[in-house]
């Protein structure tokens, strides 16, 4: 039998932990059921969000009302079939009631050009993930949740027969729980953990967004003390490539599928053009920090980019490129051998149409080098003949990382494949993806996930 006031502790104040609180409170209200919610966040009030606040926050959705028919599908493709399916089905059945919620809570929801790749259509809440930070902070304490900010959460609590009963802060306190969602993201703030998972050089990859420094692994941690499973490719992460000389949050740059990235030494390493941008990023980013001389390429363009429609919405860098109008002077700018960014570039136009009618950057447009080329170029293979002649540095950063917490499709976590009583996870601190991050599925699960658990819990705990 419940108790008259239940209590419930959600670790993380991101989107997952946002949505799992105000959930929380309002399946409470509905049921006439006294709950009280407290949300502990380990950063300051100013420095609190994750992830969430500091991305674009692109939901991979074809509306605010539905998702596409292959949804399920695709999620399982970009994990090659390791995913678990009724989770992505959970994912796919409650994103459009999920969406409408938060839509509700005052995030207005457009459908914006990605970057300048097409792909899957993507809604995007206006303002980003600013937005939803600031609307859902706003109504989670309209509705009644307890916000406490500089809390680091540090082990959980336990009865006798393996339930939770609360969480002990660093600080020395415990607070008392009837149940407890945990909503702190992976570890990519962890040195230890990132070299432990990624091997030597993991603790040194910089944070796509630089606030993400308190994702340190806290709650997974926790929830392996207290015997949870894990799930997620144990050496995976979610890595984009960006201009290191930039002070913005996520300057992404992804302009190298349409012109060439060469290393230190002026050659070229990969297939610039083997798919639209976030079907290559992470690849290419974990090349250059593991596989690259200096960690850094730099990607080579020629004045023919300003003759694309919007490409600057293909980078978020607030730093211009290097310009030259010889690549002898562009070579000696940006430090690479200039004999062989001469050889690259030649071999590299021999085996390209100078001015191709077809090129297309908004989709894959077919337009291959010829089988001379090595490494081959499959679309936008593009001669760099028009100076003055763009180069940008790009180093790669990392966004979230894939092993965590494993969680069923109510995001009850799981100890030897049972449910823990009273412990739920969702966000980044779960695992769920191998091999390649579905794109823009990231915040779009914290929501589902996040809303799930609030929802679920209340549940718990009226038993």
């Amino acid at each position: 039998m419940a108790s008259a006031t239940s209590k419930l502790v959600v670790v993380g104040h991101g989107a997952a932990g946002l949505a799992a609180a105000l959930s929380a409170v309002e399946a409470a209200s509905r049921h006439g059921r006294q709950v009280e919610v407290t949300l502990v966040e380990k950063a300051t009030e100013d420095e609190a969000g994750g992830n969430t606040r500091w991305t674009p926050s692109y939901m991979r959705m074809a509306a605010v009302d539905r998702v596409e028919p292959r949804f399920v599908a695709d999620m399982l493709e970009a994990t090659r079939g390791r995913g678990d399916k009724a989770y992505f089905a959970t994912l796919a059945a409650e994103a459009p009631g999920t969406m409408q919620w938060i839509a509700s809570h005052g995030v207005p929801f457009h459908q914006p050009t990605y970057y300048l790749a097409k792909g899957p259509p993507r809604i995007q809440p206006v303002g980003g993930g600013e937005t939803i930070f600031r609307e859902l902070t706003r109504a989670a304490r309209h509705a009644g949740v307890t916000l406490r900010y500089g809390c680091a959460a540090e082990r959980l609590l336990g009865d006798d027969a393996g339930a939770v009963r609360g969480v002990a802060l660093a600080r020395g306190e415990n607070l008392a729980a009837d149940a407890v969602i945990l909503a702190c993201g992976g570890f990519q703030a962890d040195p230890d953990m990132m070299r432990e998972h990624l091997g030597h050089g993991g603790e040194s990859i910089p944070l796509l967004a630089p606030r993400a420094r308190f994702n340190s692994g806290d709650g997974i941690r926790m929830a392996q003390a207290f015997g949870a499973d894990v799930s997620g490719e144990r050496d995976g992460m979610h890595i984009e490539p960006i201009d290191p000389r930039s002070k913005q949050s996520a300057p992404v740059v992804l302009l190298y599928p349409y012109g060439i990235v060469v290393d230190r030494s002026g050659r070229r390493f990969f297939d610039e053009g083997a798919g639209l941008v976030h079907e290559t990023w992470e690849w290419f980013a974990r090349k250059l920090h593991f596989a690259t001389e200096g960690r850094c390429a730099w990607t080579i363009l020629d004045r023919r980019l300003h003759d694309i429609a919007d490409w600057q919405r293909a980078t978020r860098s607030d730093v211009p490129p290097v310009e030259a109008d010889t690549l002898e002077l562009l070579a000696q700018q940006i430090g690479v051998d200039a004999e062989g960014l001469a050889r690259t570039v030649a071999d590299y136009n021999a085996a390209c149409i100078s001015d191709p009618k077809e090129f297309d950057a908004t989709r894959c447009d077919g337009l291959v080098a010829s089988a001379a080329l090595d490494p081959p170029k499959s679309n936008w293979a593009r001669a760099l003949v028009d100076p003055p002649f763009l180069a940008w540095p790009l180093i790669g950063a990392i966004a979230y990382t894939f092993s965590g917490v494993a969680t069923d499709e109510r995001a009850r976590v799981l100890r030897g494949g049972a449910p823990i009583r009273g412990l739920y996870a969702a966000g980044e601190i779960t695992g769920h993806f191998y091999a390649t991050a579905p794109n823009a599925v990231s915040v779009l699960r914290a929501f589902v996930f996040g809303r799930i658990a609030g929802r679920d819990a209340v549940g718990y705990l009226a038993k």
